[in-house]
Order: structure tokens, then C-alpha cells, then sequence
């Protein structure tokens, strides 16, 4: 994930700020290379002061993540230690989501990436519920850990690993019975970190690769949005708001996030924040990043050691996971009129 510039919001005035970052892999923080900022469309910046639009309400009864188990995940996975792609702890991570969702629809996208480093092998994760509308939601999140920091104990528990373990949370709200709405696909992405230095080429190999299937297979024409979860276990929540996302989408976000009491976690700053929603943006998927990019003060936990689980609350991961299943629940009948306003963006 590259972070391109950061502004505070303070009622109607936006005061820039230099975001300066530091460290190893992605410059520090899931940052962009100017070429890549090139290829996203820019947006406005939309407070939540701002006019609100219309929602239909969902007819089907709110879900809630189990906060509690999810933390117990996220403890699982960081167990295994590094999960960079080549490593013992990223095969075990594979292993381990196959198991958990071992009863349901599961399929595996494999591919081998031409990396700095040579060829490596990778694999995107990609479990179905079906649902009874035409259409499909997807969640997110990448599965490895930071490759530069391969020789050390990096367990990126807040980058990577509670985000993993949320996705399996949510698959336990959503298996057992046919969902009323549409379709929901989780999908774990292999390769989001840079393996030399964060790039066009050097980064979001997982979803550059499952972007481009879906859009050679045809699904996605079908995708009616995708929520991305990144480094959203941290106890301080402070979810920013991404410039880049899809505007009517980030919306429907906060919307949600309203009526569960949770707006006070959402969006007091924003960003311009490259990340594995990127490539479905491209190919004109609507699209939101989730994502807390003040880890520590002044980003200091970011892609170090201190990545570690007493950083994160299970309060975090109920207010995260709580809030995706209710911004489902709005999608299901709001998709498609609010993709079709005057004035929506992707």
C-alpha cells in the first residue's frame, strides 16, 4: 500500500500536509510511485458534513462479526511468524484459510510472478457465497508479510494478519444458507508487498493478476463493489478516507458506519492511497479501501518488529467487521442506483 499525500479535514477547511515516510519495502507505508498515482482517477474530497445522499433500507436482518474469534484468528496466524511469499509461514497461512474454509466453495488462483527477485510462486485464495440477486460484493485482504523484512521477526499482525483473520470472521456470518442479497466473494491476495521497492511493477502482484482474469473472464461486470480491509486491528481505529476510492461507495461506507454509532472511527483524515482495491478501480470496479494509515504516532509501527498483536483491540475488529457487514447489507439495494447518479465517480 503507497500513500501519496495526506490532508486533514477541520470542518470545511483542508489544511495539506507532506507526508514524509521512511523504512523498508513499500517506502515505509503502502505508498505510490508517481506513475502509479498517474494511472487512478483523482477525486474530490467529500466530508461527512457534506450533503448525504439517499438510502433504500435493507430488508435483511444486520449481521455482526464475532470480534472475539477474529482476534483468536488474527493470534493463529501471527503464530505461524514471517509470511512472505517463498516462506514456511506463508504456505502455512494457505493451508490454514483452506482449513477453515474447508466446507465451502473455495478456489484457488495460482500464477508465478516476475519479481526483483526472480520467479516466485503466488496464489490468491478466493471463496464464494452465493446470493439470490445477479451481482457480486467483494471483500479483500492481502495474506503475505513485508518481503524486505524476511530476515527478521516481522509477523505483521496489524498489516496482513487481523485482516486475514477478519475476512474468516465474516465467512462465518455469511456460510450456512443462501444470502439474500447478492453474491459475497472473499478474496485473500497474494504478493501486495513490494519485494525490492514499491512500484508499478513491484507490488499488488495478487490482485494485479485476479483483476486481470476477472476482466478477461467477464466477472468483472459483475461485481457490484469491493471493500478492501487493510491494517484495520489497530486499537487506536482511525479509519482515513481514500481520495482514490469510489466516492458514492466511501459514502455508503460512512453511511454505515452511522447507523452502527461508529462514525466518530471514520474518515477525520484522508489520503490518496494506492493499494490491492487499485487494479479493480482500474478496469472501473467501484471501490473502498478500509484502512487506518496512523499506526503509532507518526506511522512508527508501520512495517517494523512492533507490527505486534498488543497493538490491536478486539474492539477494533468489531467496529471494522460490523461495519462491512452492514455496508453489504446497503449495497444489496443501493448498488446499482447510486452507481447509476448524476455525478457518481469510480
Amino acid at each position: 500500500m503507497l500513500v501519496i499525500s495526506r490532508w486533514f479535514v477541520q470542518g470545511t477547511c483542508l489544511l495539506p500536509l507532506l507526508l514524509i515516510f521512511a523504512g523498508l519495502g513499500c517506502s515505509g507505508g503502502k505508498s505510490a510511485s508517481s506513475a502509479a498515482a498517474s494511472s487512478a482517477p483523482q477525486q474530490d474530497v467529500q466530508t461527512a458534513a457534506s450533503q448525504p445522499p439517499h438510502y433504500d433500507e435493507p430488508q435483511e436482518p444486520a449481521r455482526h462479526v464475532d470480534a472475539e474469534k477474529a482476534m483468536q484468528y488474527t493470534r493463529e496466524i501471527v503464530a505461524f511468524g514471517p509470511r512472505w511469499d517463498g516462506s514456511r509461514g506463508q504456505q502455512r497461512i494457505g493451508a490454514y484459510i483452506h482449513e477453515k474454509l474447508r466446507n465451502d466453495q473455495v478456489e484457488e488462483d495460482t500464477f508465478v510472478a516476475e519479481t526483483p527477485a526472480g520467479k516466485i510462486s503466488m496464489r490468491n485464495i478466493v471463496v464464494k457465497f452465493p446470493g439470490a440477486k445477479d451481482g457480486i460484493i467483494v471483500l479483500g485482504s492481502h495474506i503475505d508479510t513485508n518481503y524486505p523484512l524476511r530476515k527478521t521477526r516481522y509477523v505483521g499482525a496489524n498489516d496482513g494478519a487481523c485482516t486475514t483473520a477478519l475476512l474468516l470472521a465474516l465467512a462465518d456470518q455469511l456460510r450456512g444458507r443462501k444470502l439474500p442479497g447478492y453474491s459475497v466473494w472473499l478474496a485473500f491476495f497474494d504478493g501486495e508487498e513490494a519485494i525490492k521497492e514499491w512500484s508499478d511493477s513491484d507490488s499488488l502482484y495478487g490482485s494485479r493478476h485476479l483483476a486481470a482474469k476477472w476482466q478477461q473472464d467477464g466477472t468483472i461486470r459483475k461485481i457490484k463493489g469491493l471493500l478492501l480491509a487493510d491494517m484495520i486491528g489497530d486499537a487506536d481505529l482511525d479509519i482515513i478516507r481514500d481520495k482514490r476510492s469510489t466516492e458514492w461507495l466511501e459514502d455508503l461506507v460512512y453511511e454505515a458506519a452511522s447507523r452502527l454509532g461508529y462514525q466518530s472511527y471514520f474518515f477525520a483524515d484522508s489520503d490518496e492511497i494506492i493499494d490491492d482495491h487499485a487494479p479493480f478501480a482500474n478496469a472501473g470496479v467501484p471501490v473502498a479501501d478500509l484502512i487506518d494509515y496512523t499506526y503509532g504516532y507518526n506511522n512508527v509501527y508501520h512495517h517494523t518488529t512492533d507490527d505486534t498483536l498488543d497493538k490491536l483491540s478486539v474492539k477494533s475488529l468489531r467496529v471494522s467487521g460490523d461495519v462491512i457487514l452492514e455496508a453489504i447489507r446497503l449495497l444489496n439495494v443501493n448498488a446499482d442506483r447510486l452507481a447509476a447518479s448524476p455525478g457518481a465517480s469510480k
